[in-house]
């Protein structure tokens, strides 16, 4: 599997996006779905974030906004 930032996972309840990718060490944020005030940020090793999201759909990415004029 290929972990990129900004990606966004669906898994179960929550959704969990990718804030920081680092060499050994992945941070993201969780959200319940339809609850978006009550976010949580973690920082895990690869490992452990890979077994987390085994099973869980990767989201397609969120369109890109026009520009300003």
């Amino acid at each position: 599997m290929k972990l990129q930032q900004g990606q966004q996972w669906n898994c179960g309840q929550s959704v969990l996006r990718v804030v920081r990718l680092e060499r050994l060490a992945v941070e993201y944020k969780c959200t319940a779905e339809g609850d978006a005030a009550e976010t949580t940020h973690h920082r895990v090793t690869k490992k452990e974030f890979c077994r987390l999201v085994k099973g869980a759909s990767l989201l397609p990415p969120a369109p890109a906004a026009p520009p300003a004029r």
